[in-house]
């Protein structure tokens, strides 16, 4: 039987980014934006605070855009401060690529596996599906999922009882399968 389990995040992520002011590393996303048109053309930044100090950093989201060019539907979520936009623009490779930074999930997600009752089997097989593309090590998951320490996971691993089609030592976003043999 094919136990499911789930990566769900239970926040924003934190944006790995130095503080000019206090040289923190870590900002919280505020969920506000800064909407800014000059005639025909609009600047969008998604507004962070940095989790020492409090400074308000800008993220560049649209610059230097035609306006016609936007959605209007888009507009009007960036008008509302829309949360789900927020997440959405935090987890887009070219937003964050154009900003240079990075983002920080630790404490920003859960596992739900769906019970225990897989615990007291002899062959578990389990799909791991991520609900966002969150960075997390599959040795991590399978340790948390199983209540085992991560070395004990490492060693079932070298004997051939934990197998994946996936490197489970390396970090993953996406969805993957293995099976335990106790």
């Amino acid at each position: 039987m094919l136990n499911t389990w789930v990566v769900v995040p239970t926040c924003l992520p934190l944006v790995r980014r130095r503080c000019h002011t206090c040289a923190s590393g870590r900002f919280r996303a505020s969920g506000r934006f800064r909407v800014n048109a000059h005639h025909k053309l609009i600047d969008v930044w998604l507004l962070v605070l940095c989790a020492g100090c409090g400074e308000t950093a800008k993220l560049t989201v649209l610059e230097r855009t035609n306006v016609r060019s936007v959605r209007p539907g888009l507009l009007d979520r960036l008008h509302d401060n829309d949360l789900g936009l927020t997440a959405g623009l935090l987890q887009d490779p070219v937003v964050l690529r154009r900003n240079r930074v990075a983002l920080d999930w630790d404490g920003a997600w859960r596992l739900d596996t769906g019970g225990t009752d897989h615990l007291d089997r002899e062959v578990v097989d389990v799909s791991v599906r991520f609900a966002a593309p969150i960075p997390v090590r599959p040795v991590r998951l399978i340790a948390d999922g199983f209540g085992l320490p991560r070395a004990e996971v490492e060693r079932l691993m070298a004997e051939g009882r934990l197998v994946s089609a996936v490197r489970l030592n390396a970090r993953l976003s996406g969805d993957f399968t293995f099976t335990l043999k106790r």
